[in-house]
Formats: structure tokens, C-alpha cells, sequence
């Protein structure tokens, strides 16, 4: 895959942009951002678009499939790194069968990823869990940078707000108690130096949508990568989750969760927050109420207080679950990073 420098070269009108997440939020994101990704040899379009997109992934599953290769192999957990993968592969349709098929034996294979495997066999071959993740990037033709926040084996440990300790991320989620402060075991692990690259040469860095202590605050516990954000000239975004969740975010507003990444951070790191003002069906509202989880209360008053622009409008698409419309995200984001360019013209209305 080309440099960024290069890739820039190529597309000077381009815009470079840097997701900072993991789990189901980050690759939902991706999916939509890669419709806007131009590579070389592509005519870019006469609007606006992407010429280089980068993703930063937690690692520090310890879980499922992901945390029995990590225990038996010694590997970097794969399971998020996978979804990316998927997320912006040329034939996602196919490679999502392919890579999320679950083996159902009774045997060893039992409840593993075809994908997890495939980046475990590429691990052991290159020794190296960044370098396999380059190298299935290529296999696959994907249309970003997937980029894990460390190569360090790390794990996570929460200060609860007993005062108790617990290590781990699935203890961790299944605590009933709330989640004070966390930490990486061991502190400060150092970041993939082309990490650091992407957030310093980046336009738009948006970290979310995703768990808020098992996917976005792990990132900024890496060494580096939450003062490099903090010191770039990029459009900073915050996609502030649609529900909360049980065992990471019960009844935290939108405000709350900044507050949280914050605290975890060298001060304000975001210019904006995207924020779902749009109300979910009473249906979905019964489904989340059975995982104790409720829509996320946008409080915009305390989130502009804070220094950080909202943007509210109707971010949200039902399914299954609810979910982002990444679409509208993602044009609000390109509209944000051509405004920046240009602040004058920027009107703080989202789409709605």
C-alpha cells in the first residue's frame, strides 16, 4: 500500500482521516468511509473525498476465539483487527462469509473464526502480529491502513468505584460495579511508529462509535498516541454512542462519556462531537431495556461548556440493533473536513 505522503501526492485535494476505535463501531464506521476512499489509478471525484484512510484498533480482547489464540498462541488478539479487514476489503460481501464463518465441530476448531485463524497462520509465519496485519491487508486489497494501537501484549485494568481492582477486559465487563479510572498492564506500551505518522499527517481524526472503556479509552493508554492527537491540527471529532451499555456506560449522557476520554487523556482532544439527537422506535427501546441499556441522553449545553462543538442531528438507522447511519456520519465528516479549510464557511448545523 502506498505512504501516506505518497498517496497525498497523488490526491492534493484528498483528504487524509484516522479512526481511532475497535469492536462493532469502528468497522461500522470504516464500511461507510470506504465508499469515499479514492486509490491510485482511480479518478477522485469533483466533491469531496478520501485519499488515505488509517485505522487504529484496540488490542486488548481477551475473550471468545480472540483470547483462546491469545492464551494458546501467544498472538495479539485478532478479533477486531479481523472486522476492520473486512470492513474495507474490496469484496467485503464475500470475505465477510469467509472470514466471519464460525467453525461449529467439537473439536479444537470449535467456536473460532475462519479470520482469526487466517491472521494467526500469518502471524507465525512473519512473527510479527503488525506485520501479518500488512500482509493480509495486501491479500485482501483493502482500502485502508489497519493499524493495531500496540504490538505489546496488554491487558486492561479497571479502578472501580469500590476501590476495587479488576484485571481483564471480559472481568471487567461482567463487573456490576462502575468503572472509575482504567490503566494498561504494562503502562504505556509502545505504538507502531507509523501510528503516529498517520495522527500527525491526518486532516480528520474521529475516534467512536464503540464501547467507551473497552474500545475507545484503551487507545489513549498506548504511549504517545493521546498527546499526538491532542497536538495535531486535524479536525477532531468524538461519534458519541446511540445506547448506552450495562457494564461500560449506564446512564452516562453524551457529555459524560467526553468527560470519561478526557480524564484519560492530556486535556480536550476533540473539536467536535457528532451526536444523535434522532429517537429510536419504542420497540428498540423495550430490546435495549432488557440489557439495561438506554438511549444516550444528548446533552448539548454541557458538551459545548466543555469547549467541544456538538453537532446533534439524526445519526440513527434500525435493524437488528440500532446502529449508525454511516452515511450521514460520514458526509458530516467530509463536510467538516472541507469547512476546516475554510472556517468562515462553516455552519454548525448537522444534517438532519
Amino acid at each position: 500500500m502506498a505512504s501516506h505522503t505518497e498517496t497525498r501526492g497523488r490526491f492534493p485535494n484528498g483528504i487524509r482521516v484516522v479512526a481511532i476505535g475497535g469492536g462493532t463501531g469502528l468497522s461500522t464506521l470504516l464500511k461507510g468511509l470506504k465508499q469515499y476512499t479514492v486509490h491510485a489509478g482511480e479518478v477522485p471525484p469533483e466533491g469531496q473525498f478520501i485519499s488515505d484512510l488509517t485505522a487504529i484498533v484496540t488490542v486488548s480482547d481477551d475473550g471468545g476465539s480472540s483470547g483462546r489464540l491469545r492464551r494458546e498462541l501467544g498472538m495479539l488478539p485478532p478479533g477486531d483487527v479481523r472486522n476492520c479487514l473486512v470492513a474495507v476489503s474490496e469484496d467485503e460481501s464475500l470475505l465477510s462469509k469467509l472470514f466471519q464463518y464460525r467453525f461449529s465441530s467439537t473439536g479444537d476448531l470449535e467456536g473460532h473464526n475462519f479470520g482469526n485463524l487466517f491472521l494467526a497462520a500469518l502471524t507465525a509465519m512473519t512473527g510479527d502480529f503488525a506485520v501479518a496485519v500488512k500482509q493480509a491487508s495486501e491479500i485482501l486489497a483493502t482500502r485502508a491502513h489497519i493499524l493495531p494501537a500496540t504490538s505489546a501484549n496488554v491487558q486492561l485494568e479497571a479502578i472501580m468505584n469500590d476501590g476495587s481492582h479488576v484485571l481483564g477486559e471480559t472481568r471487567i465487563t461482567a463487573s456490576q460495579h462502575r468503572i472509575v479510572e482504567l490503566q494498561m498492564v504494562p503502562a504505556k506500551p509502545e505504538p507502531l511508529p507509523q501510528t503516529l505518522d498517520a495522527i500527525a499527517s491526518a486532516d480528520v481524526i474521529t475516534m467512536g462509535p464503540g464501547s467507551l472503556f473497552t474500545s475507545l479509552i484503551p487507545n489513549l493508554l498506548v504511549r504517545g498516541i493521546a498527546e499526538a492527537i491532542a497536538a495535531s491540527r486535524a479536525v477532531r471529532v468524538f461519534i458519541c454512542n446511540l445506547m448506552t451499555e450495562a457494564n461500560e456506560s449506564l446512564n452516562m449522557t453524551a457529555s459524560d462519556h467526553i468527560k470519561a476520554i478526557f480524564n484519560h487523556s492530556p486535556g480536550k482532544i476533540f473539536d467536535y462531537a457528532l451526536v444523535n439527537t434522532g429517537e429510536v422506535s419504542a420497540s428498540m427501546r423495550v430490546r435495549y431495556a432488557e440489557e439495561h441499556a438506554q438511549q444516550v441522553q444528548a446533552d448539548v449545553a454541557a458538551i459545548e461548556q466543555m469547549g467541544v462543538q456538538c453537532i446533534a442531528g439524526n445519526f440513527v438507522l434500525e435493524s437488528h440493533y440500532a446502529r449508525h447511519a454511516t452515511d450521514r456520519l460520514c458526509q458530516e465528516l467530509l463536510r467538516l473536513a472541507k469547512f476546516s479549510r475554510h472556517p468562515a464557511g462553516l455552519a454548525h448545523q448537522a444534517l438532519r
